[in-house]
């Protein structure tokens, strides 16, 4: 375990680890894994009505 200076893990603050970078540990490593797979990390949006879509057509 390697720490990288200046760099913390995006999950729980701490040091992040050259084996697990950007991460701490295995388990943070994980436990963004399972947010991207869950959905976690999706972007909202809404539904566009069709004078909202901007293609121009009226």
């Amino acid at each position: 375990m390697v720490p990288l200076p200046g760099k913390t893990c995006p999950i729980c603050g701490k040091p992040a680890d050259s084996q697990y970078k950007p991460f701490c540990s295995k388990r943070c490593a994980d436990i963004d894994l399972h947010r991207w797979l869950t959905g976690g990390y999706a972007i909202p949006a809404r539904d566009q009505t069709p004078d909202e879509d901007g293609d121009g057509e009226e």
